[in-house]
């Protein structure tokens, strides 16, 4: 059985800024050593995740948050295995 996530925008907003960010980390980790700029990068798509989740009242509930990025990802990767 499938179950559907309604969120709404606030909520679609925070999830979409998670996903950036851990894309951008990834990106950032994937990079070859001494990248220039690689931090600044980071601090932007941290800074608007802060933002996107506070606006959402999601901060500090990690478990709506991987809820609401499972809605829009088809499902959230298990805590501690990152999905492949």
């Amino acid at each position: 059985m499938t179950t559907t996530v309604v969120m709404t925008s606030h909520e679609r907003s925070a999830a979409q800024a998670y996903l950036r960010l851990l894309n951008t980390v990834r990106a950032a980790l994937d990079a070859p050593a001494g990248r220039p700029g690689a931090p600044v990068a980071l601090e932007g798509v941290i800074a608007e995740a802060d933002e996107a989740l506070a606006r959402a009242g999601l901060a500090g509930n990690e478990a709506a948050l991987f809820a609401l990025v499972g809605g829009l990802t088809g499902g959230a990767p298990a805590p501690g295995r990152p999905r492949r």
